[in-house]
C-alpha cells in the first residue's frame, strides 16, 4: 500500500458541509446537476451521429469500441473516485473530472480517424465517471438522510432527461453544424459548470492525519472489470461465446475480480469497504439495484426492434417510443423522492417500484407481430412509472445505513453495480435474442423451403435486417428469393415471426428477473427511519 501523509486542513478549508448559505447550497447542487447532466447526456447523444462519423472517419471496424471505450473507462473509475474522495475530499475530485471530461470532448471533436475517437472517448469516460461518482454523493454531504429524498428523485430524473434529450439532441447536432458538435457543444455547457463549482463549492475536508491509498486493490479492480465487460461486450457478437479470446477474458476477469475481494479484506482504507455488505439493507440494494438495471438495459435496447422489425414503423417512431418511458421516469422518480422525504419510509417504495417494473416487462412479453403502437407505448409507461421509484430509493437505503466517513465510496459502489447490470443485461439479452432468432426461424419455415436452404444461405436469412429497409431485405434475401415475389413475402413474414418469437423469450426473461428481485432481495429490504443527522448513532450502527 502507498501511505500518503496529509497535512490537517488549512483555516480556510471548512470540515463539514453543515451550516452553508443556502445560496451556496442552491449553487452547489446546480452545479454538480449540470455537471451530471453532461455526462449522462454523452451516453447517449453519440448513438444518432455514429453512422455520420462512421461515413466521415471511415472505421466501421471501430464502431462498437466508441461506446465500449467510454463504458470500460467511466464503469471502472466509478468506486476509486468514490473512496479518493472519501478521503481528499469531493472538491478536487468534481473539479478534476469535469476538467478532463471538457479536454476529452474537445479532442473527440477534432478526432481525425475512429482510432483516435475511441482513444479520446476513453480519456473522456474518465472524466464522466469522476463526475458521475460525486453526483449523489454530495447531496448525501449537503443533507442528513432525512431530506435527501427530494434531491435525490430529481437527480435520478436528470439520467431519463438525458435519455429523451439526448438522441433528439444528437440528431439535430449532427444533420447541423456536423457531428463534430455532438461533442464540442460540451465546453460552453461545462465551462458554466466549472466555473460554478470553483467558486461556490466548499472544499470540504475531514481533519485525518494520514491516509493510506488501496493501489493494489485498485489496479486488481480495473484488471477485473476490464476484461469482463470486453468479453460481455463482444461475445457473441464479433467472437463466439466459446471462442478462447472470450472464456479466456472471463476466466481472467473472475480471477482477478476475487483478487481484488481478497485485497479489500485486507487493505487498511479499501475501495470498496467488505463491511458495507454486512448489512442486509446495504447488501439488498446493491443486489437489486444491480438486476433492476439489467431489466432496463434490456427494455431499452430492444423495444426500438420490435417497433421497427415486428410492428413495421420508421427508425423515428422506434427512437420515440422511449420518450414516454422516461418522461414516466422523471415523474416518478422526483414523486418517490417527496414522497420518501414526507414520510421517512422507502421499503413500499421498493417494492412498488420493481413490481410495477415487472408487471411492465411481462406485458412486453405478450406483444406480438399484431400489436399496435399504443399498446407498446402503454407499456413503457409502466416499466418507466417502476423504474423511477427505484432510482432514489435505493440509494437513499444505501446511504441511510452508512456513516459520513464511507458515503462516497458506498454511493459509488451502487453506481458501480448499476453500470455492471446494464452491461450484463446486454450481453445476456443480446445471446437470448441471437440464440432464439435462428432456431425459431427454422422452425416457423415451412419444412421443405427451410430443408432446402444451404447453411450459408440460411445464415443470411436469418437476419432481422431484412425487416427495416429494403436495401436489407434486397441484401438478406439476394440469392434466395425475389423480395417482391410471394416467396419473398413468405420469408419476411416468417423473420417477422421468429423476431417477435425471440424478443417474446427477451422480455420474458428481464419480467422474470423483476418478479425475482422483489421476492428474493427487496421483500428483505428493512425500512429503517431515515436519521435527521448525516452519522448514525452509536444504537443505530
Amino acid at each position: 500500500m502507498l501511505v500518503a501523509a496529509v497535512a490537517e486542513p488549512a483555516p480556510s478549508e471548512q470540515t463539514s458541509f453543515s451550516q452553508l448559505p443556502r445560496p451556496q447550497v442552491i449553487a452547489t447542487l446546480a452545479g454538480v446537476m449540470s455537471a451530471m447532466l453532461l455526462a449522462a447526456l454523452d451516453q447517449t447523444i453519440v448513438g444518432t451521429a455514429m453512422p455520420r462519423i462512421i461515413a466521415d472517419l471511415q472505421g466501421f471496424e471501430h464502431y462498437a469500441w466508441v461506446t465500449t471505450a467510454y463504458l470500460l473507462t467511466s464503469t471502472a473509475g466509478v468506486p476509486i473516485f468514490g473512496k479518493l474522495s472519501d478521503l481528499y475530499g469531493r472538491k478536487l475530485f468534481l473539479l478534476g473530472g469535469v476538467v478532463v471530461f471538457l479536454v476529452g470532448s474537445a479532442l473527440c471533436g477534432a478526432a481525425q480517424s475512429m482510432t483516435e475517437l475511441v482513444l479520446f472517448r476513453g480519456f473522456q469516460g474518465v472524466g464522466a465517471g469522476c463526475t458521475q461518482a460525486m453526483a449523489f454523493t454530495t447531496i448525501a454531504d449537503l443533507f442528513p438522510p432525512s431530506q435527501r429524498g427530494k434531491l435525490s428523485g430529481i437527480f435520478g430524473a436528470v439520467f431519463g432527461l438525458a435519455s429523451v434529450v439526448g438522441p433528439t439532441a444528437g440528431g439535430f447536432l449532427t444533420d447541423g453544424p456536423g457531428w463534430r458538435w455532438v461533442f464540442l457543444v460540451n465546453l460552453p455547457l461545462g465551462a458554466v459548470s466549472l466555473a460554478i463549482l470553483l467558486f461556490l463549492f466548499p472544499n470540504v475536508r475531514r481533519p485525518r492525519a494520514h491516509h493510506s491509498i488501496d493501489v493494489l486493490g485498485a489496479l486488481a479492480l480495473l484488471a477485473g472489470v476490464v476484461p469482463l465487460l470486453l468479453a460481455l461486450s463482444w461475445g457473441g457478437r464479433d467472437y463466439a461465446w466459446e471462442s478462447p479470446l472470450i472464456v479466456g477474458m472471463l476466466i481472467f476477469g473472475a480471477a482477478m475480480s476475487a483478487t481484488f475481494v481478497w485485497l479489500e479484506a485486507r487493505a487498511a482504507e479499501p475501495i470498496i469497504p467488505l463491511s458495507l455488505f454486512r448489512s442486509r439493507g446495504i447488501a439488498t440494494s446493491m443486489a437489486a439495484v444491480g438486476l433492476t438495471a439489467m431489466g432496463m438495459f434490456g427494455t431499452v435496447l430492444f423495444i426500438p426492434l420490435f417497433i421497427q422489425g415486428v410492428i413495421g414503423t420508421t427508425a423515428t417512431q422506434s427512437g420515440a417510443v422511449l420518450t414516454p418511458l422516461m418522461l414516466a421516469l422523471i415523474v416518478s422518480s422526483t414523486t418517490a423522492g417527496q414522497l420518501i422525504s414526507r414520510f421517512g419510509r422507502y421499503r413500499w417504495l421498493a417494492i412498488t417500484g420493481v413490481a410495477l417494473a415487472a408487471v411492465g416487462m411481462l406485458l412486453l412479453s405478450g406483444m406480438r407481430a399484431g400489436t399496435d403502437y399504443v399498446t407498446v407505448v402503454r407499456n413503457m409507461i409502466v416499466i418507466g412509472l417502476g423504474l423511477g421509484m427505484t432510482f432514489p430509493t435505493f440509494t437513499l437505503a444505501i446511504q441511510n445505513n452508512v456513516d459520513q466517513a464511507v458515503v462516497g465510496a458506498a454511493t459509488s459502489t451502487l453506481q458501480f453495480f448499476r453500470s455492471m447490470g446494464g452491461a450484463l443485461g446486454v450481453a445476456l439479452f443480446g445471446s437470448v435474442l441471437t440464440n432464439s432468432f435462428g432456431t425459431t426461424l427454422r422452425v416457423v419455415l415451412p419444412p421443405e423451403i427451410a430443408n432446402g436452404l444451404t447453411p450459408e444461405q440460411f445464415a443470411r436469412i436469418a437476419n432481422p435486417q431484412a425487416l427495416m429497409n429494403p436495401a436489407g431485405m434486397n441484401a438478406v434475401l439476394r440469392g434466395v428469393a425475389d423480395p417482391l415475389s410471394p416467396a419473398g413475402d413468405l420469408y419476411i413474414e416468417a423473420i417477422r415471426q421468429a423476431l417477435a418469437f425471440s424478443l417474446h423469450n427477451v422480455f420474458l426473461l428481464a419480467g422474470a428477473l423483476q418478479v425475482l428481485t422483489v421476492l428474493l432481495l427487496v421483500l428483505l429490504l428493512r425500512d429503517a427511519p431515515l436519521r435527521p443527522s448525516a452519522n448514525r448513532t452509536s444504537d443505530e450502527a
